[in-house]
């Protein structure tokens, strides 16, 4: 038998009861390189397809990646994948040049054992690890000779949530390149029967919104997303792709009663999902990036988003609009309630809105979540209910507290889990990862609005 190259992985297989990690065995020995030897651009991913298979709300995803060294020297070919942190990886294999080489569970302590050992002789070796909130990074390399072909498979399984009335698939896309053949396929089994399915995606603009297929009947649901290579650009003769961030299937069951229990296989589940629920009036303190770099397009992008949702508060929440640009401002002192007429004021005050000067991100950031404090501090706002934060900005800060990190720092520790964070990126050009990180690491989410885009239309799709 050949030498070994261990795989391994710092994943719970089966949350709460064992920790689990995977070796690679066997494989060839690949001498170890420097940093300074790897070169990428080389390898051509020229086919991906995630395909996810639910039955009774239990879904089977299976990722499928394959690359070619188009080099004449070896290459280092990287395969990274986010995963749901309350999935398990039940499966991955390399096939390199039509040899296919299996992974193996190993309990953990063993796995790091043989994985460090892996590395002090130079082998390849694999890691997952913590990519955020809701996510598992799993990440390996391998070399490839010249001419040579790689294909990566991982699947991965999970017990879907019901959050908001739906039940979630989710799935991380980020192929970093242009990719010949990429697909997106999801086959739905319900037992009860399907009430409703959507899509969302944080990248999907207008040109891409055609491209997902979705229907539904009785039992069984589909969803389809496969865009050609022209579709995937950033603009006609780019060659960065649109395909990054988050791409969410959501669905229902039909219901005769709010519990359900349901036997497969000589196992059981009881599904208990209540119909009513009574709506928490919203506490909602907008920030909004007013600076320099928001001219044009943005600014009005950002002036038709915030108005589009004001227009959605209910008379019982309460909200307030804050500024920055080189300083930070607010509309009104305290969050107010929103009746029509203090929601009209709102849009008069939108209206006018104009772009100017540096990004005070942090001080915008801290002033809305401090409002949002003081509120509940001084109980203007009812017990019962939700507070949040909506920031919409286009770019870096370059005004007080520029340092990403302690800006995130800074968010986490005033929110102190008590308020999500949800943000709304504009252009192409915006650092959405360090928006997604914030949002993430504050129980909310990021969203990308394009500038050619409709960015009331995005938003209703988004809801």
């Amino acid at each position: 038998m050949g030498k070994r190259i261990p795989f391994y992985i710092l994943l719970a297989l089966i949350p709460a009861l064992v920790i689990s990690d995977i070796l690679i065995n066997p494989l060839r020995n690949i001498k170890k390189r420097s940093a300074t030897d790897v070169h990428t651009h080389a390898i051509e991913i020229y086919w991906v397809k995630i395909d996810c298979s639910v039955t009774s709300r239990f879904s089977r995803n299976v990722i499928t990646s394959r690359a070619v060294n188009r080099a004449n020297v070896s290459k280092e070919a990287q395969f990274d994948v986010e995963l749901p942190k309350t999935a398990f990886i039940s499966n991955f294999t390399l096939t390199i040049d039509g040899v296919t080489y299996p992974g193996i569970i190993k309990e953990k302590e063993a796995a790091q054992k043989q994985y460090q050992q892996a590395v002090s002789r130079g082998q390849t070796a694999g890691l997952v690890k913590a990519a955020g909130r809701k996510t598992e990074k799993f990440s390996v390399s391998v070399n490839i000779a010249s001419s040579s072909k790689v294909t990566f498979q991982l699947t991965y399984e999970e017990l879907l949530k019901r959050k908001f009335g739906k039940y979630e698939i989710f799935i991380k896309v980020n192929p970093k390149q242009l990719v010949n053949k990429f697909e997106i396929e999801a086959n739905i089994f319900e037992p009860q029967g399907i009430s409703e399915l959507d899509v969302e995606g944080t990248f999907l603009n207008n040109e891409l919104l055609p491209v997902v297929k979705k229907s539904f009947s009785g039992k069984k649901g589909h969803v389809s997303f496969s865009p050609t290579i022209e579709q995937q650009r950033t603009c006609d003769n780019c060659t960065t792709t649109l395909l990054q961030g988050d791409f969410v299937i959501k669905y229902d069951v039909n219901r005769d009663s709010p519990n359900n229990l349901q036997v497969v296989n000589g196992y059981f589940v009881h599904f208990f999902a209540p119909k009513i629920l009574e709506r928490l009036p919203k506490n909602v303190a907008f920030v909004i990036d007013v600076s320099g770099s928001m001219y044009g397009q943005k600014i009005r992008q950002a002036r038709e988003a915030l108005t589009k949702i004001v227009e959605d508060l209910k008379e019982e929440d309460h909200f307030n609009i804050i500024l920055f640009g080189s300083s930070v401002s607010t509309w009104k002192d305290d969050l107010i309630q929103a009746t029509p007429e203090n929601v009209n004021q709102s849009k008069e005050f939108i209206s006018h809105i104009q772009d100017s000067g540096a990004t005070d991100l942090n001080g915008g950031l801290l002033t809305g979540i401090d409002m949002l404090n003081k509120a509940h501090e001084t109980k203007s706002v009812p017990e019962r209910s939700a507070s949040l934060v909506i920031m919409l900005t286009d770019g870096d800060p370059t005004a007080g507290v520029t340092n990403l990190g302690q800006i995130q720092e800074n968010a986490k520790n005033a929110t102190k889990g008590r308020y999500p964070i949800y943000n709304l990126g504009f252009g192409y050009d915006v650092d959405y990862a360090f928006l997604e990180r914030i949002a993430t690491e504050n129980n909310g989410v990021a969203r990308r609005i394009f500038e050619d885009s409709d960015a009331a239309l995005q938003l209703q799709v988004e809801e």
